[in-house]
């Protein structure tokens, strides 16, 4: 495995980072002053992000996540995401790299008819509208996609529309007034087998029917693009708004995370290096008892951990990536499960003590941690919570075939195995052991 970054990768780097150090944070105040001003249920995008759309377009820092896109593969964009996580609530979107879009850019890549991606995928492309993706539901385990309740249901005695009713929530950019089109995930076949009863289907949010009732702060933040809950009232579409065909929404749906979770963990890592730079600012300026916090033991302790851990998790997400480029999504899952379950906790450890060593000002809006924490906080939820990570990682060890080095090591514990090997060899009239 070679996780070294290509000649064309190190370009978009070093072109990323210009335009994040030149650009991205200089607006961050700006973002924030016109979130602060417009309030919480305000969630038109500040001008500023489409002003720094133009710029990424011009300089060719666009669409980066899809390889058909920018030939770009997912262990060369890896490190693009990490860059953009730095300013999380910016980089991604104006590089028109930000979650759901990436998602379900992707996934209309992969299944959408020509009619549905010159009218959904190209705008998203452009940047021209955004998107969410429906499939979580408050009534249920919604980390077991099969458990989905919202019904997709053929009208088979009318026209062959399809019928949806049901209830989501964590609906991420819903609200968000440019958000023009939702991939909803239901059931359209309850006796199929468990994993072909779901299906995803197109309803642009304007279809009557469609109510979007509430947004979802997380942490008391109100995210711009929002996360809302949406009921599904005889909502109709046509048969045509079907993605790939009947029961295939589970498969759909496994295609689509993949890389975006790759995609996620990056931008977690990203954060995590901001909040060690920040921790690094504080505690070399700070001090406490007599002389700088950098110079207390606890301090440093915290500074080396935190270093380690993002390292470790960075190598296992370039494994990850590496993996999905060579041998596909499927031979990639467990550690797909693997630095889900691992990169957002970094995160959260990171943040958390930059937090700590800013005392009082760490918790405040004067620095960003405490968004940052709130967001990775939140990301150990969703694309399935830590605990169903963790199931699918011990699953596939459980299941592992042992090596010849465990069969040995775990014969030569078993008393009852050892009985039925026979005798030890005689040491003194057995030169070839002795030797």
């Amino acid at each position: 495995m070679d996780f070294a970054m290509s000649a064309k990768a190190q370009d978009y780097h070093e072109r990323l980072t210009d335009f994040m150090t030149e650009f991205v944070f200089p607006a961050e105040e700006s973002y924030h002053r016109y979130r602060l001003e417009a309030g919480p249920d305000d969630h038109t995008v500040p001008p500023v992000v489409e002003e720094l759309k133009v710029l990424a377009r011009e300089r060719g820092l666009w669409n980066l996540f899809l390889p058909s896109v920018s030939g770009l593969s997912n262990l060369e964009y890896a490190p693009l995401a990490e860059l953009t996580g730095w300013s999380m609530e910016i980089a991604p979107e104006v590089t028109n790299c930000a979650a759901p879009d990436t998602g379900n850019m992707e996934t209309l890549h992969l299944f959408a008819t020509e009619q549905q991606r010159k009218d959904w995928l190209e705008p998203l492309l452009a940047g021209d509208i955004r998107s969410a993706f429906a499939m979580t539901e408050p009534a249920v385990a919604s980390s077991d996609a099969r458990n989905i309740e919202t019904t997709i249901e053929r009208d088979r005695a009318g026209n062959g529309d399809y019928v949806i009713n049901g209830r989501k929530w964590w609906i991420t950019g819903a609200a968000d007034p440019r958000c023009r089109i939702l991939i909803v995930m239901g059931r359209t076949n309850p006796d199929a087998a468990s994993h072909r009863q779901q299906s995803m289907i197109l309803v642009p949010v304007e279809t009557p029917g469609v109510t979007i009732s509430r947004s979802l702060p997380v942490f008391g933040w109100q995210d711009q693009h929002g996360h809302c809950e949406i009921t599904f009232d005889n909502v109709r579409v046509p048969s045509s708004n079907l993605l790939d065909e009947e029961g295939s929404g589970f498969a759909i749906a496994q295609a689509r995370l993949g890389p975006g979770r790759i995609h996620h963990c990056m931008r977690a890592l990203g954060a995590a290096e901001r909040a060690l730079a920040l921790m690094i600012d504080r505690v070399q300026t700070r001090v406490a008892f007599g002389r700088p916090l950098a110079e207390q033991g606890v301090v440093r302790e915290s500074i080396a951990k935190s270093r380690n851990e993002i390292d470790q998790a960075r190598l296992l997400c370039e494994k990850a990536a590496w993996t999905i480029d060579q041998h596909g999504n499927k031979e990639a899952h467990v550690l797909v499960s693997q630095i889900k379950a691992v990169a957002p906790q970094v995160a959260c450890n990171v943040i958390d003590r930059a937090i700590q060593v800013h005392g009082g000002a760490g918790v405040s809006d004067d620095f960003p941690l405490a968004r940052l924490y709130s967001w990775h906080r939140a990301m150990r939820l969703f694309d399935g919570p830590d605990e169903v990570h963790m199931r699918t990682i011990a699953r596939a060890e459980l299941g592992r075939e042992k090596s010849a080095f465990a069969t040995a090591v775990n014969r030569q514990s078993d008393p009852a195995a050892s009985r039925q090997s026979g005798p030890a060899p005689d040491r003194r009239s057995n030169p070839a052991v002795t030797a």
